[in-house]
């Protein structure tokens, strides 16, 4: 387990110390996920999967990420295999949900999370980002429930990495888990032997943080990441196509480049009502964005 003042003494390279004056040589293979497409698990199933799968593949990215609940629906029908193997897009991570708070449900949560994380598995993912249940804000204790978290994240992580998986907590707005304070603290008290970081920065950005700053403070525990801009506006929940919004993008994605570990970066949209364009466009939007710091995708 490593406290903040340890994470400074292990940051590691000149590069992440005196701020990345010149940028390093881009080596990170960035995927995208499915939300912008309405890839959410559903009554129905999902759907959208493949319009997001064939997208994702027509502007070169290396992987995708979704709920591991649809990739389950489209195993049970016995299509999923076909599916990766048609657009050629291989599957890196999913967004499992973790109920942290509720301590009558956590037995159960616990089994569907070692489903899920199984199923992950079988069609080669290799990371599981957890992602926190939803509370009322208004009336929500963070102190009263920290220890509950902590040692049902830590269960939830064991689950996850006895499945195959590395797992990392995605802190995310409207959450048990949504501030700054409440990440830095989660992250301090939790098994970090196992558990890594998955920062969204666009909902860092979006709920008062620096983003850059946390992904610095954390960066020996960040292993994965949703690369998302935030702009305020209407659309998209606020947050905009990367570039066109407050996020440091350059700079997080200096940092995560400078870092002495693998980091798994996916570029991430909310689904917006009325979208001012279409979820391609908006992708196409960032892929060039990426394009300009020199990265480079398939053809």
């Amino acid at each position: 387990m490593l406290n903040r003042r340890d994470f400074s003494k292990t940051l590691i390279g000149l590069g992440a110390a005196a701020g990345l004056s010149a940028a390093p040589s881009r080596k990170l293979k960035i995927g995208y996920t499915c939300i912008t497409w309405g890839t959410f698990p559903t009554p129905t199933g999902s759907p959208t999967l493949e319009q997001a799968l064939k997208d994702i593949s027509s502007l070169g990215y290396y992987g995708f990420e979704t709920f591991p609940e649809n990739l389950a629906d489209w195993d049970a029908k016995g299509e999923l295999k076909g599916l990766i193997g048609k657009y050629g897009v291989p599957l890196r991570s999913a967004y499992i949900r973790v109920n942290l708070t509720d301590t009558a449900a956590h037995k159960e949560n616990l089994a569907e999370v070692t489903r899920l994380a199984k199923i992950v598995k079988k069609y080669g993912g290799s990371f599981g980002v957890l992602g926190p249940n939803g509370v009322k804000r208004e009336t929500y204790d963070f102190k009263a429930n920290r220890a509950n978290i902590i040692s049902a994240l830590n269960d939830c992580v064991m689950a996850v990495t006895d499945a195959g998986l590395t797992a990392g907590l995605h802190q995310h707005t409207g959450t048990c888990i949504e501030t700054r304070d409440e990440t830095y603290s989660v992250l301090e008290g939790a098994n970090t032997k196992l558990l890594k970081f998955a920062p969204d920065v666009g909902q860092l950005q979006k709920g008062g943080a620096d983003a850059a700053k946390v992904v610095e403070d954390f960066l020996p525990l960040v292993q994965h990441m949703h690369l998302k801009d935030f702009s305020g506006w209407e659309h998209f929940l606020g947050y905009c196509p990367l570039g066109q919004g407050k996020v440091n993008i350059a700079r997080i994605l200096d940092l995560v480049e400078g870092a002495n570990h693998p980091v798994n970066v996916m570029v991430e949209l909310d689904q917006s009502p009325n979208p001012p364009m279409t979820p391609l466009e908006a992708a196409t939007i960032s892929t060039n964005y990426l394009k300009k710091l020199g990265y480079k995708f398939l053809t």
